[in-house]
């Protein structure tokens, strides 16, 4: 694999790194620092290569999303969202593909994916209407991935997701929370816009590994699930958060003195020794089986295989996982770093809000995911949006 991008990420840490407070403060990832990313190639890593992408193997565009969130969890984050809205964007009709790349390659788009939205049918396509929350980075994009429902002919509701560039929708700032606070994920207001039919791209397309967009995108990032695409996304920056966070924690616990009865150096302390052991094998089981799935169904594109419903689960399952084991050492961290990690600021604390606040993301539902994995096992079907 190249890493082309991951080597122009490297010398930006430091200064990301920096930024993280005024994120956090500001509740709002700096324009610079988007500026950086753009600059780096890292939101054209799945981006179409008709559209000037790079159409990488998606784990490097995990390593760096990773790489990113160990300096700065809440750009990490919006790395990895707005970076995977290319490849999903790729899917659409190509005529969708123009509307936003064709004039600018480094367009931004952002997403809201609950079907909240409404869709009436109307000459040409559907007027769309609705509210949605959660849409990272929305400050700083031109087009907005939008989940809505529309009456289907059986009478039924379908869910498909809808492109919708900024002349038609507004953010509203009600982003004050614990965690990823630098996200900036707001709320996406719509209110009667005009959607023309191609840029609307039914769900089932996608859950069946297809799209319009193969036509035009033939390579095999494209035929790879986008629940597993999707779920890796939002897990990859926790486990890079904690990754980052072990290394803090390390670089400041080596020669820090307790002051307890106990006293003597922390490092020491064979309980911290076994804290560090555990954190470390936890985060490196969670990258570990991730990218093993991912080189698994990106191998099967490679070769035009069909992609069993078997190994979809195990992704499903190994990214859950990712997010629980990365919580639970980062949590064994924050206890036994004591009480100068509960100071406002500190990159300890913060990358464990950061985490915390990932995991609440609706992909991260472990027991859901978990059951569905269990009920494949039985033999039982599973209906799950997200495999």
């Amino acid at each position: 694999m190249s890493h082309e991008v991951l080597d122009a990420v490297r010398p930006l840490l430091p200064t990301i790194a920096a930024r993280s407070g005024v994120a956090d403060e500001n509740r709002v990832l700096p324009a610079e620092t988007l500026e950086e990313l753009i600059a780096a190639g890292v939101l054209r890593m799945l981006q179409p290569k008709r559209y000037g992408g790079s159409e990488t193997h998606p784990l490097e565009f995990y390593e760096v999303v990773r790489t990113l969130a160990g300096a700065c969890g809440a750009t990490g984050w919006v790395a990895s969202v707005l970076g995977v809205h290319p490849w999903h964007v790729g899917l659409f009709p190509e005529a969708a593909q123009d509307d936003v790349y064709g004039a600018d390659p480094d367009t931004v788009v952002c997403s809201a994916y609950a079907p909240v939205g409404r869709l009436e049918p109307v000459p040409g396509g559907y007027e769309l209407s609705g509210r949605w929350s959660f849409s990272s980075g929305s400050d700083h994009a031109q087009w907005a991935l939008l989940g809505a429902l529309v009456a289907g002919a059986d009478g039924g509701a379908e869910f498909v997701t809808t492109l919708v560039p900024r002349a038609d929708f507004r953010v509203v700032d009600v982003w004050d929370v614990v965690g990823l606070r630098g996200t900036g994920s707001n709320d996406v207001v719509v209110d009667r816009a005009f959607v023309p039919a191609h840029r609307t791209l039914a769900h089932r397309e996608q859950r069946e590994l297809r799209g319009p967009g193969q036509a035009v995108n033939p390579g095999p990032l494209f035929r790879m699930p986008f629940a597993a695409v999707f779920t890796a996304a939002v897990t990859a920056p926790v486990v890079g958060a904690v990754s980052g966070c072990l290394d803090t924690y390390l670089s400041s616990m080596r020669e820090r003195v307790r002051v307890s009865p106990a006293g003597g150096r922390f490092a020491e302390d064979p309980y911290a020794q076994v804290a560090v052991a555990r954190a470390s094998s936890e985060v490196e089981a969670a990258a570990l089986l991730m990218d093993r799935n991912i080189a698994a169904l990106y191998d099967l594109a490679v070769r035009g295989e069909e992609i069993p419903m078997a190994l979809r689960l195990r992704s499903r399952r190994d990214q859950v996982l990712g997010t629980e084991r990365a919580l639970g050492a980062i949590d064994l961290l924050f206890k036994t770093a004591g009480g100068n990690s509960l100071h406002r600021g500190n990159p300890i604390e913060r990358a464990w809000r950061d985490a915390h606040a990932g995991s609440v993301h609706v992909a991260n539902d472990v027991e859901r995911a978990l059951a569905g994995y269990g009920r494949h096992a039985f033999g039982l079907p599973v209906d799950d949006t997200l495999v």
